[in-house]
C-alpha cells in the first residue's frame, strides 16, 4: 500500500482490505507510522509516539490492523505513560492496566500507534497546553483544531489516521470535529464504559469514543465497542439492530426543531454558522422531514452556574488526587493559571453547591426530554464560530479567574454543553463550509438512547451532500 493509496481510505475500507488480502496489516501500520509523523511535523499532534509496533490487538476484530491513537486523557493502555495535558505528571505516568474501552478497542482490533495531545486536563476549547505545545489545524496552521480532543482531530482531518479515540465533556468530540471537516459523535451518556477508574466522569458529562471522516466508521465503531461492563452504573437497551444498518437503510420521517442561538445564552455566533445550519434545514425539508423553529426550555444562567461547578469540582479533585499521589503541592510550575484558577473555585465548592448543580441538571434533563416528546431532532450549528484562532483560549492567562475561563471557552462554544449535562447523543457533521473553503460543523441532537435516529438521518446527509472529496491544505499525501 502506498501513502497516497492510505490517505483516501476510511477505517472499514482498510479493515477490507486486510481481510480481502489486498494489503497486511503491517504495510499497513508502515504506511500510517509514515503519514502520522509527516502530519506531526506541521500539525504537532502527538504527544507519544508512533511506537515502533502498535499496541497488541486483536487481528480478527472488525477493524483488525486499521491505525488508531488514544488520547492523552481518561482511556489509557496498560504501560503506556499517560500525561493529560499537564506538567503535573512530569514526563508521564505508566498506568498499570487498560481500562474497559481501551480493551474493547483491542478486541475491534484497532491497531494503536501512539497518544494524541489534549489540552491540560481536558478544559479547554483548544489544544495547546504548556507540557507539549499548540496543536494546529490542517486547514490553516493559524487555527486551533479545536479541543479537547484536538490532537485526535488534527491527525484524523490530515489524513494520517482514519479514525482516532476521543472524550467530551462539554463538547471535546463535537467541537473538534467542527474545526477540523469530522464526523464527531457524543454518544448517550453509558452508552460507552468509564470504568473502571470512573463511574460518572465530570460527574456524568464525560463521554467517550471517537473521531471519523465518515458516518459508516462512526456507526461501526460505535457497534464495536458499546456497552456496559460489569460494575458501571448504566445499562442501556441495545439498539434494535446494528448502527451499520441504519446507515444503509437511512431515516424514516422527522420531526426536526431547528434553533441558532446558542443554547448556554454565551455569545454572537457567526452568520457564516446560520447559514450552514439554514442550508441544511432545507435540505432535511427536502428529503421530506418537517422543519420548524423550536428550542428546549432551558434557564441558561442556572444551567451555566450549575456546568461551571461542574468542572471546577472536576478539576479540584483531579488536581489534588494526583498531586497527592505524587507528593506535590500543585502551583504555576505544574499547572497553567485557568486550571489552578478553577481548581480552587472548586475546592471552595460545599456539598450543598453540588447538591444544588445536580438539581439544576436534573431540571434541565427533564425539559430537554420534554422538547424531545415533540421533535426527534434538534438541529443548530456545532460552535458559535467555524473555528478559533490559534492562541486564542489561552489556559495559562493569568489575567482570567475562574469564572472568566469559563465564559471564554463558551463564547466560542454555546451549543455541546447541553447534551452532556442531558446525556442525549448529539453528533457534528461537516456540512457547511465558510468562504475561504474552511469547515463549518452542524450539530444534530436526539432522544437519550437514541443514536440510531441519530445515524440514520446524519447518513442521509452524506449522501445528500459529501464531504468526502474536501481535504485540507496541510493533508498528507
Amino acid at each position: 500500500m502506498e501513502l497516497r493509496e492510505y490517505v483516501d481510505l476510511d477505517a472499514t475500507a482498510i479493515a477490507e482490505a486486510i481481510r480481502d488480502g489486498q494489503v497486511t496489516a503491517d504495510e499497513v501500520a508502515r504506511v500510517a507510522t509514515e503519514a502520522v509523523t509527516a502530519a506531526n511535523r506541521s500539525v504537532n499532534a502527538l504527544v507519544s509516539g508512533p511506537f515502533d509496533t502498535p499496541l497488541e490487538h486483536a487481528a480478527d476484530g472488525p477493524f483488525g490492523g486499521v491505525p488508531f491513537a488514544i488520547k492523552d486523557l481518561i482511556t489509557h493502555a496498560a504501560g503506556v505513560p499517560t500525561r493529560s495535558g499537564s506538567r503535573l505528571l512530569g514526563a508521564g505516568v505508566p498506568m498499570p492496566a487498560d481500562t474497559h474501552l481501551m480493551a474493547r478497542f483491542r478486541r475491534a482490533g484497532f491497531a494503536t500507534l501512539g497518544l494524541t495531545a489534549t489540552p491540560e486536563l481536558g478544559f479547554n476549547a483548544n489544544t495547546e497546553p504548556v507540557a507539549t505545545g499548540s496543536v494546529r489545524n490542517p486547514w490553516n496552521l493559524d487555527r486551533s483544531p479545536g479541543g479537547s480532543s484536538g490532537g485526535s482531530a488534527a491527525l484524523v482531518a490530515a489524513r494520517a489516521l482514519p479514525v482516532a479515540h476521543a472524550n467530551d465533556g462539554g463538547g471535546s468530540i463535537r467541537i473538534p470535529a467542527a474545526a477540523c471537516g469530522l464526523v464527531g459523535l457524543k454518544p448517550s451518556q453509558g452508552r460507552t464504559t468509564p470504568g473502571p477508574d470512573y463511574a460518572d466522569p465530570l460527574l456524568g458529562m464525560g463521554i467517550e469514543f471517537v473521531l471519523t471522516r465518515t458516518v459508516r466508521d462512526c456507526a461501526g465503531v460505535l457497534d464495536a465497542v458499546h456497552g456496559q461492563e460489569p460494575g458501571d452504573r448504566y445499562r442501556l437497551p441495545d439498539p434494535v439492530r446494528p448502527y451499520l444498518d441504519e446507515v444503509r437503510h437511512g431515516s424514516r420521517p422527522l420531526r426536526i426543531a431547528i434553533h441558532t442561538a446558542p443554547l448556554s445564552g454565551h455569545g454572537s455566533v457567526d452568520p457564516q454558522c446560520v447559514e450552514a445550519v439554514e442550508a441544511v434545514a432545507r435540505e432535511l425539508e427536502g428529503l421530506g422531514h418537517v422543519v420548524e423553529p423550536a428550542a428546549p426550555d432551558v434557564d441558561a444562567a442556572a444551567f451555566d452556574d450549575a456546568n461551571f461547578a461542574g468542572w471546577c469540582s472536576f478539576l479540584a479533585d483531579g488536581v489534588d488526587t494526583i498531586a497527592g499521589a505524587l507528593g506535590i503541592t500543585p502551583g504555576p510550575e505544574h499547572l497553567e493559571a485557568a486550571t489552578l484558577a478553577c481548581a480552587e473555585v472548586g475546592r471552595a465548592l460545599r456539598a450543598s453547591d453540588l447538591y444544588a448543580t445536580d438539581r439544576v441538571f436534573n431540571l434541565t434533563r427533564r425539559s430537554v426530554a420534554a422538547f424531545h416528546q415533540r421533535y426527534d431532532v434538534l438541529l443548530t450549528p456545532t460552535m458559535n464560530v467555524p473555528s478559533t484562532a490559534a492562541g486564542h483560549l489561552d489556559q495559562n492567562d493569568p489575567s482570567l479567574d475562574g469564572r472568566g475561563w469559563y465564559d471564554r471557552i463558551f463564547a466560542t462554544a454555546g451549543f455541546t454543553a447541553l447534551s452532556n449535562v442531558t446525556g442525549n447523543p448529539a453528533i457534528s457533521l461537516p456540512l457547511g463550509t465558510t468562504a475561504d473553503g474552511e469547515p463549518i460543523g452542524v450539530q444534530l441532537v436526539a432522544p437519550y438512547t437514541d443514536e440510531a435516529t441519530l445515524i440514520a438521518v446524519a447518513a442521509d446527509l452524506e449522501r445528500a451532500r459529501p464531504w468526502a472529496d474536501r481535504r485540507p491544505v496541510h493533508a498528507v499525501g
